[in-house]
């Protein structure tokens, strides 16, 4: 090009065919930067990154402002979209991108992408009816991956009236985010949404391992893409994955990674505080055998009984595979990492874990040889617990032995993971279906 053509300013629609594609640009530049933010920046610059995009925010709204009556002439729903989902980049609501989305809306009905901005905005303030019904529009005039997702955690956070109802929407909310997988394998966010429905199905509908195995692939998959490898959801909601598979030095670690990409969030921090705490506790408690005295520790052992095995003292079990077992009584020092088939522990409760989250319920316990053990017990219904002095019987027990240094903590014990309380013995009688809850669990993203 001579030097004496004319320059066309790339901030000018005028060197575009169609101002509304112009802005389309500057939307996609706008919200790439936020999705990419730690190609360009380190972790320590996480602290900036909302502040560097409410600056490039601003600094485009001034360009749409520029440019609003032309853009107003050549399309008015598309302007007020585009302009309404740039005010919609921040994590927080705006009360000003809501009113341009629902004008778009109103001047087109047709328009997709606008529905599924105003269900995200309505989403910010917890209004889960309103932004049903946007992801609802959008899906009347096309299906599409995001209205799936967001339909998908929308059915997760709807008031039940019967736990029957609530099973149905966690199971049609993990179909929805298959969907959304579907139309796009390629999308770091609806295998984001996976995982998180994997999980959400894993408590409510069915706890198999296998649930949690699928939910951490879904994971992956997601991180295998920038726009959620550097997202601060995704790892918090991995590390509530490792927490509750017991894998307690991966929760840490994965808690901690979350609240470095998202410095101003503080529920990952919150977080790992509250585990660590509770590891401390376990690791004090177990050093110490519950902080009993010598003469009451030793009275405790020397009540404990075979005969307080009840049914499982010379009887049969239906094991895990469905087989009668005979099961044997051993030490908990003989135990073996992993599931312990056709064996039977007995035990007497010498204290109990605080934990903030409630579950499991955590307790320790002491055996004929003196050896100390950690119990956590899911699904335990409220008030249920066993006390100090209890007998404990636990069949083909799942033993983890926890060894691990974490922030100059040191902890090493042996844990036994109980999926349902209804297969422990206590005092010689086995527990009932009323000893039984669901699991509450706290999951997802902001708004998730």
């Amino acid at each position: 090009m001579s030097s004496s053509e004319p320059q066309k300013c790339c901030n000018c629609p005028e060197a575009h065919d169609d101002v509304i594609k112009f802005l389309e640009e500057i939307i996609n530049k706008v919200y790439n930067y936020k999705e990419t933010y730690f190609e360009t920046h380190s972790i320590e610059q996480a602290i900036n990154k909302n502040q560097d995009i409410e600056s490039l925010v601003t600094q485009n709204l001034a360009i749409f402002n520029k440019h609003e009556k032309m853009a107003l002439n050549a399309n008015k729903a598309c302007y007020n979209y585009l302009k309404g989902k740039l005010l919609n980049v921040y994590p927080t609501y705006s009360k000003e991108a809501e009113a341009l989305l629902s004008k778009a809306i109103k001047l087109d009905p047709k328009l997709v992408d606008a529905w599924n901005e105003l269900g995200e905005c309505y989403c910010k303030i917890y209004d889960f009816v309103k932004a049903k019904s946007c992801f609802e529009g959008a899906m009347k005039e096309k299906k599409n991956k995001i209205s799936l997702r967001n339909l998908s955690i929308i059915l997760r956070q709807e008031s039940n009236k019967s736990q029957e109802e609530k099973q149905k929407n966690v199971e049609q909310g993990l179909s929805f985010a298959k969907e959304a997988v579907q139309l796009d394998p390629q999308d770091g966010n609806s295998w984001a949404i996976l995982g998180n429905a994997y999980l959400y199905y894993f408590f409510v509908v069915q706890q198999n391992p296998s649930v949690l195995k699928q939910c951490l692939s879904a994971y992956s998959q997601s991180e295998k893409y920038i726009v959620t490898r550097t997202s601060s959801d995704l790892h918090y909601n991995k590390a509530i994955t490792f927490k509750y598979q017991e894998e307690f030095k991966l929760a840490l670690e994965t808690f901690h990674q979350s609240s470095l990409y998202d410095p101003t969030w503080d529920s990952p921090k919150v977080k790992e505080s509250q585990l660590l705490k509770y590891l401390q506790e376990i690791q004090e408690l177990v050093t110490s055998k519950g902080k009993l005295k010598p003469k009451k520790l030793q009275q405790i052992v020397q009540m404990i009984d075979s005969k307080q095995l009840g049914p499982y003292g010379g009887g049969s079990y239906t094991s895990s595979t469905g087989q009668k077992a005979k099961l044997i009584e051993v030490s908990y020092d003989s135990l073996k990492p992993g599931l312990n088939e056709e064996k039977v522990v007995l035990g007497k409760v010498i204290c109990s874990v605080r934990n903030e989250d409630t579950v499991p319920f955590t307790y320790c316990s002491i055996d004929k040889t003196g050896s100390v053990i950690v119990t956590t017990v899911f699904n335990l219904a409220n008030g249920k617990g066993v006390i100090i002095g209890d007998s404990v019987a636990i069949p083909e027990p799942y033993v983890t032995d926890v060894d691990f240094n974490y922030k100059e903590n040191n902890f090493r014990f042996r844990l036994v993971r109980v999926e349902t309380p209804v297969i422990m013995v206590v005092n010689s009688k086995k527990l009932g279906r009323n000893t039984r809850a669901r699991v509450q669990i706290s999951i997802l993203s902001k708004f998730d």
